[in-house]
């Protein structure tokens, strides 16, 4: 879980949006309860936004350097899914870096 730490430097801002009350945001919501505190310490700097809005579909938008950004949807998704989709954007923005 290394990769945790890398999130500043792969990313320029994490946007996370999720229902506060529709089951399909119910993974997403756990998630971000039981990892938010662990990113934001790892990655102080970071700006790790929270947008909550009645109705939306769960989706992680990472932005990186030059405007672009990547988003996922997080539907259907478990903990550990959505785990290894942060994970995988973080790897998608070491590379854009390369």
């Amino acid at each position: 879980m290394a990769w945790r730490g890398n999130l500043s430097r792969a990313m320029k801002e994490l946007r996370i949006l999720l229902c506060q009350t529709s089951p399909s945001s119910s993974a997403t919501r756990s998630f971000v309860e039981k990892n938010y505190k662990d990113l934001k310490t790892l990655n102080p700097k970071l700006p790790i936004l929270i947008r909550e809005c009645s109705g939306i579909e769960p989706q992680l938008w990472a932005r990186y350097d030059f405007g672009v950004e990547k988003g996922i949807r997080l539907e259907g998704l478990s903990e550990v899914q959505i785990s290894k989709v942060l994970e995988d954007l973080v790897k998608a923005g070491e590379a854009l870096k390369a």
